[in-house]
């Protein structure tokens, strides 16, 4: 099993209305947030995992709960808060890609503290961490610390996923940042990410930087233009995007990282010491299918991430 950490919120994406009434706006709630999507994206594609997350006892916290239930991620690890859920609003622009404004100041997934680290069994063969839970506080501390006693235990995985409305200082995502990847197996991060966080440097040169520690591998999305992989022990290149008819990008990202976590799996390279033996060959199989995974997700609207059966 695979235990990813962080928010679970809702996706609120506004529709045209044809009245043109300016009082009244129309808007679609998606159940979202990165880890969440990671989640499920894991089990649709048929690798067991759980969220270790916080969740509202509100309408919306209820129906995240269904959500996770309906598509089976375990709920061992989801701590419940009398406190609102998170809300993110979603502008989406002509090329597809999202734009993200959140209402989550005091909701219910920001609140796990270092009272609610869990004991792991030997049925957790990883973890994954990414998006603003990193930086917003208490769990960005939490799951610091989280992954600071099981790193080198069980395979890491991070996708850093800035979002800077939640947490507009970007020293602070730095420094996390570079705290993490001191930690981390297996990186997964986008061109946007990267020119966010170090706008004055070359993607390549951070990238490097990062595998001069236990990193083993990098994959860098670029969307239309597809995506990189950089290893440590054999190199750097690249696979084009598939050509798909673009609905939006939201959930790209995460279907991609689900993706690269289930051919591990499936493979059962989901290991510290799996990951280090990866042969070129096999590195490049995984990429490719993150790739398609993440382009079927393109293809249609919000975070709907794809079934196994869909992928060959």
């Amino acid at each position: 099993m695979y235990l990813v950490c962080g928010e679970a919120l809702f996706d609120f994406f506004s529709e045209d209305d044809a009245s043109d009434v300016a009082s009244k706006v129309n808007f679609k709630a998606i159940a979202g947030g990165s880890p969440f999507n990671v989640a499920v994206g894991l089990r649709r594609l048929g690798v067991d995992s759980a969220l270790f997350g916080g969740l509202s006892t509100d309408y919306l916290g209820r129906r995240l709960q269904r959500v996770l239930q309906d598509e089976g991620v375990c709920p061992d690890y989801l701590v419940e808060f009398a406190a609102p859920t998170t809300l993110a609003m979603v502008a989406v622009g002509t090329n597809g890609s999202p734009h993200y404004s959140f209402r989550g100041e005091g909701c219910a997934d920001r609140q796990l503290s270092l009272a609610h680290l869990p004991a792991l069994g030997d049925d957790v063969r990883g973890l994954h961490i990414g998006s603003f839970s990193l930086v917003v506080q208490p769990i960005g501390d939490t799951l610091l610390a989280l992954v600071q006693r099981e790193s080198g235990k069980r395979l890491i995985s991070l996708d850093p996923n800035v979002r800077l409305n939640p947490e507009p200082n970007i020293e602070r995502w730095r420094e996390r940042i570079a705290m993490l990847v001191l930690l981390a197996d297996l990186i997964k991060v986008s061109d946007e990410d990267l020119s966010l966080l170090y706008p004055e440097q070359d993607p390549q040169h951070v990238i490097e930087g990062w595998l001069q520690h236990r990193c083993q591998l990098v994959f860098l999305t670029r969307g239309g233009d597809g995506a990189t992989v950089f290893s440590r022990q054999h190199g750097t290149w690249s696979v084009p995007a598939c050509p798909v008819k673009i609905a939006d990008t939201v959930g790209a990202g995460d279907t991609f990282q689900a993706a690269l976590i289930t051919w591990l799996t499936e493979h059962g390279l989901d290991s510290v010491e799996g990951v280090q033996s990866l042969t070129r060959e096999q590195i490049d199989a995984m990429l490719t299918f993150a790739v398609q995974a993440a382009a079927l997700t393109c293809s249609k609207t919000g975070p709907d991430l794809p079934y196994r059966h869909q992928l060959t």
